[in-house]
């Protein structure tokens, strides 16, 4: 094994990776069930639409939504990942990247629930803390790669 895949950082790292990934499955999935309540689909060959649901050429207001939500996490969680995972390989320590992935992942559900559910302001509160997270990281791997450049 890799000694950077045995690291405490890594296998932190490796952890919220899964969870982030499980958090984009569960929001995906809630676009299907409300659109399973709906009795919509965009597409003539789903089954919902074989039971008595309707083809519809765009989504109802509450599978919209949900959809906006998981683009909203997909674009903000890719980004993370990649570059927590370009500060781990750096050296970053599994203390901060506990501390880093812990905050990160508590703002994305947040921001999801509050998403779906239309809560503002703390959809917007949750989004920046979110944001703050991915750029401390991105800070943490300027810093680590102009320190090796000097």
């Amino acid at each position: 094994m890799p000694e950077i895949a045995s690291s405490a950082a890594f296998n932190v790292y490796a952890l919220f990776a899964v969870g982030l990934c499980i958090l984009l499955l569960v929001i995906d999935s809630a676009g299907g069930a409300v659109r399973g309540r709906t009795k919509t689909s965009p597409n003539p060959e789903d089954p919902v639409v074989a039971k008595g649901g309707k083809v519809a050429e765009s989504d109802p207001d509450s599978v919209a939504r949900v959809m906006r939500a998981h683009r909203n996490a997909v674009a903000n969680i890719l980004p993370f990942l990649l570059v927590t995972l370009v500060y781990v390989l750096k050296g970053g320590t599994a203390q901060h990247i506990l501390w880093v992935c812990s905050a990160f992942t508590v703002f994305r559900i947040t921001h999801a629930i509050a998403y779906i559910r239309a809560i503002q302001p703390l959809r917007s509160i949750a989004f920046g803390l979110g944001q703050l997270c991915t750029l401390a990281v991105m800070v943490r791997v300027v810093l680590a790669a102009v320190a090796v450049l000097h």
